[in-house]
């Protein structure tokens, strides 16, 4: 069997849930065969394959190239044979491509643009342009798409002279031909107005081209397209409002035609024009602000205008930022006709909002969440109206409430019909009372003019407690709670729990649901933004904390059986997680029933991991459960390490991470020199093989396992060279030379002297060639306080012949040019810390420093002095940071997903100084030890110190 049909056949495999996970480990030892690249896209372009066998090539082509092009120093991984191959064939095979293969082909050759333009791929931009002509629209459409996948790398990176020099190159070949074939395709156009498929072949062209020109003017405006301006901006102009019933589908209701789609993009680009360029667009803006006046006031409400209609919107609220253009909005008239003819229109629930809430609850949630909905009307007309209230509080709010009134008194004529409008006004009034953004943690503050917790009161209260007209007025209530939460004092939320609680027993998913998130949400409140305090504490949910885990559980369970169902509601998990968070100790009575919940679930959802956060969230749930419960947890790991050990065996790479945290922090809660379980050294061999590291998402959680290991009992491992075989591996990457420290610092301060002696020479070498050959700025301030970390363990006389084991007379190079040099810089208050008193360790702690290096003493207590009294150091503080709510979880992926609930701590060798305000004391302290055992040296040397080092030690209490 050849090498293609071979890969045909896997590939055909991996598409079959039966055969996935073998298809898809045998494609990957396939992975390093010369030509294994070309010929998967071979496969992609063969019209002879079976569709889903191309895709699936096409797939694993994208993520191969992610994986395995180029290292982080841009090298290559496969041989440079097989990459100049690729880059020869791509191009021309992606452009005959259909449109759901270009795709994936797209965001392969954006990957290798990414490390290989334009220093190692100089004829692409020649080959792109050498394909565009006047008459083949289709091939244009190919080019420009991958021309697309290459510059849209640009809109969000920051400015540097390398981007701009990247930029300005392509702009001096790109810009002329990409403006001459936008004119091209609106000639055509304009000629075959009557000819649907031409038409349709050609919108298609102008959508792209109509990206590009956001892809060349990302960054800055160039001045190609700013002598262009009239010519450009002028076409963009006239699609924005043309109209052709050809191009149009009067039937469909819900998918955005070709034309739709072009006009989102060019409004998208003109709000860039408009926020970014206003000094040389000004003058064309007033025509596009007419434009879009009547695009949103003649488009229908179906859903296949929502992007276009959003879009609008969007470039409505950057208008308003610009006071010469506010002013004509800016009086009783005016406004009153936007919140009527734009806002009304597009913030009053749809037909389509109804069977959406009806049909896909979920998907109605994850839009109607503040922040996961960008292209719904509905929040582009909310930003509008927030930007416009703004600018003119009183007006706005004048005239919305005035409609607030009358919508509430047709709701109450007839609330079975007119149910709606209390929607509306519940909507408007939420949009009216922020001010600011809504976050994670609430609202902060809230119009002046409202009394939110009066709306609450009156109109809240009732369709928390009563029967309602429609369900859509019970999650607006639910939903009200959750918004303005930080405005409701603890009494009233005390008595909300419990109708929270009692909703998580409704049969209705969306209440369920909703319920969950305003429960969560409340339980994460702090006492206020910088603290770490929460409002609600364990005693809150003393009686309440089982049932409410129970009825969560129940919740999770009764979606379905099958793995992707399950983890369809991450709002359910991250509820629990919450609950055994607030209720910390108060679980322990039913601690192994919780973990057993959780445990049946990983094991269902981990045969078809589907959905990142309700996962992650499960895992942190059982993060929680360890740590409250870290006094005892044997049974905890014998519990945990089937279903972990069943993982590790499937190789599900999206959980074991997850797993290996866990069973990491259960051994760091064992004392030094204690045994290992059994099911944990049977891993200690396993995870030192190269494939365990080569899946970045491992490294660190296997490393922080392995350093645990070593802590506990370094016997585990007689035989160190594969133990500094994965350090070596660490050391040598840009990304991950942190855990080689880190693991360093265990080997170094939980074994033997003796047991490390005959490697030392070699680990110096290894650490001073990637400071001589590849440092970074983060490397040699970890070099720093890693010498430290050893002068604290192994003493002054171990650091100096360790560096001059190398080659002796070396350590005075290494000392001035990067640790001397470098301890001004560390700014992390633990480094800072440990480099400090270590460095003082070396410098007074031992005798060959002192008498070898003698002529280092003085200028390297000068800065040691200098640093300690910093007060940009000094004044620093440990400011609350809620790490939990930093970041949102999205996508499995390569990237490392680490569990805060039992988030690893760092290694400190002194934790006795405190890192804030203790350094300044004990480096006085030890100053005063060295100078009286030294015969008072320092009253000889201080004379040589610098000005703000004599300063520095009068304030350490020398004079």
């Amino acid at each position: 069997m050849s090498d293609l049909e071979t890969l045909s056949v896997f590939l055909s495999q991996s598409v079959q849930a039966g055969t996935a996970k073998a298809a898809e480990q045998n494609l990957k030892q396939l992975e390093n065969q010369d030509g294994f690249a070309l010929t998967l896209l071979h496969i992609t372009a063969s019209t002879n394959q079976p569709i889903a066998t191309r895709l699936a090539g096409a797939l694993f082509f994208k993520n191969f190239i992610k994986r395995k092009w180029v290292d982080e120093n841009g090298a290559y991984l496969i041989s440079r044979n097989d990459a100049e191959a690729v880059k020869s064939e791509i191009i021309p095979l992606m452009i005959s491509l259909p449109n759901n293969l270009q795709i994936q082909i797209g965001e392969a050759i954006s990957a290798i643009a990414d490390s290989d333009f334009p220093q190692r791929w100089h004829t692409l931009l020649d080959d792109l342009i050498g394909k565009l002509s006047v008459d083949d629209m289709v091939t244009n459409k190919g080019v420009l798409t991958v021309a697309h996948s290459i510059f849209k790398r640009w809109r969000p990176l920051f400015r540097s002279d390398e981007l701009f020099l990247e930029i300005k190159l392509v702009l001096e070949k790109f810009a002329e031909p990409f403006l001459a074939l936008l004119k091209s395709v609106d000639e055509q156009i304009s000629a075959n107005s009557d000819n649907q498929a031409k038409l349709e072949l050609l919108f298609d062209v102008l959508l792209v081209l109509v990206k590009l020109y956001y892809d060349l003017n990302c960054q800055d405006i160039p001045e190609f397209f700013e002598d262009h301006l009239q010519a450009g901006m002028g076409i963009m102009h006239k699609y924005l409002s043309y109209s052709n019933p050809l191009l149009e589908d009067a039937a469909e209701d819900t998918q955005p035609s070709i034309l739709t789609k072009t006009k989102a993009a060019i409004q998208e680009l003109v709000q860039l024009y408009t926020t970014r360029y206003e000094d040389v667009f000004g003058p064309m803006i007033n025509e596009f602000i007419q434009t879009t006046w009547h695009l949103l006031t003649s488009l229908s409400s179906q859903p296949k205008y929502d992007v276009l209609i959003s879009k609008c919107l969007s470039f409505m609220t950057a208008v308003s930022r610009i006071p010469a253009y506010f002013e004509a909005f800016n009086n009783a008239t005016a406004m009153s006709s936007i919140i009527e003819q734009i806002v009304l229109p597009n913030v009053t629930l749809r037909e389509s909002d109804e069977e959406l809430f009806e049909d896909d609850p979920i998907e109605y949630i994850r839009r109607d969440l503040e922040g996961s909905d960008s292209d719904t009307r509905r929040r582009a007309c909310t930003d509008f109206l927030k930007e416009l209230k703004e600018k003119n509080e009183s007006l706005v709010t004048n005239i919305v409430l005035s409609h607030i009134k009358i919508f509430f008194k047709m709701y109450e004529s007839d609330p079975v019909t007119n149910w709606k409008y209390k929607d509306l006004c519940i909507y408007l009034f939420s949009a009216l009372a922020i001010n600011g953004k809504l976050t994670n943690a609430g609202v902060s503050s809230t119009n002046i003019l409202l009394d939110v917790s009066d709306f609450f009161t009156k109109n809240i209260v009732p369709d928390l407690t009563n029967p309602v007209p429609h369900l859509i007025l019970r999650v607006d209530a639910i939903k009200y709670i959750n918004v303005f939460r930080n405005q409701l004092n603890k009494e009233h939320l005390i008595q909300i729990l419990p109708l929270m609680a009692r909703f998580l027993q409704s049969d209705e998913f969306i209440v369920y649901t909703y319920a969950s998130i305003t429960l969560e949400r409340i339980l994460s409140m702090r006492e206020s933004n910088a603290s770490s305090n929460p409002v609600f504490k364990k005693s809150d949910l003393a009686d309440s904390s089982h049932i409410l885990l129970t009825n969560l559980f129940q919740l999770i369970h009764k979606q379905d059986s099958s793995p992707e169902k399950l983890a369809e509601n991450e709002f359910l998990m991250k509820t629990v997680y919450r609950v055994l968070l607030t209720s910390e100790d108060v679980t322990t009575p039913y601690a192994h029933e919780m973990l057993q919940q959780l445990l049946n679930i990983v094991a269902i959802i981990s045969k078809n991991p589907s959905n990142p956060r309700f996962s992650h969230y499960c895992f942190e749930s059982i993060g929680v459960l360890l740590k409250v419960n870290h006094d005892n947890l044997s049974p905890f790991l014998a519990l945990m390490m089937p279903a972990f050990m069943a993982i590790l065996s499937d190789d599900v790479q999206e959980f074991i991470p997850y797993a290996i945290q866990l069973i990491a922090y259960c051994i760091e809660q064992l004392p030094l020199n204690s045994a290992l379980p059994e099911s944990v050294m049977q891993m200690s061999q396993p995870i030192l093989s190269p494939a365990v590291w080569e899946m970045k998402g491992n490294v660190p959680a296997v490393a922080r396992l392995l350093k645990d290991i070593i802590r506990v009992d370094s016997g585990v491992y007689p035989d160190l060279v594969p133990v500094l075989g994965v350090f070596q591996r660490l050391i040598a990457s840009k990304t991950h030379d942190v855990y080689g420290f880190e693991l360093l610092e265990y080997v170094m301060t939980f074994t033997p002297v003796e047991k490390l002696q005959p490697h030392l020479k070699q680990v110096a070498v290894l650490l001073l060639q990637r400071l001589q050959n590849s440092r970074t700025e983060k490397y040699v301030k970890k070099f720093v306080v890693f010498i430290a970390i050893l002068a604290h363990n192994l003493g002054s006389d171990f650091v100096v012949q360790f560096i001059d084991g190398v080659q002796d007379g070396l350590f005075p190079q290494i000392w001035q040019a990067f640790v001397m040099s470098s301890l001004p810089t560390i700014g992390n208050l633990l480094d800072r810390k440990i480099a400090l008193v270590g460095i003082l360790n070396i410098i007074s702690g031992g005798s060959i420093f002192t008498s070898k290096y003698h002529d280092l003493v003085v200028p390297s207590l000068d800065v040691l002095v200098k640093c300690t009294v910093s007060e940009s150091v000094v004044n620093l503080k440990n400011d609350f940071v809620d790490l939990e709510n930093l970041e949102e979880i999205s996508t499995f992926g390569s990237s490392f997903s680490k569990l805060v609930s039992i988030s690893d701590r760092r290694f400190d060798p002194v934790p006795d100084v405190d890192v804030a305000q203790g350094v300044k004391g004990y480096v006085a302290e030890a100053l005063a030890k060295f100078n009286q055992s030294s015969g008072n040296a320092l009253a000889a040397m201080a004379p040589h110190f610098s000005e703000e080092g004599k300063a520095a030690l009068h304030a350490l209490g020398f004079n």
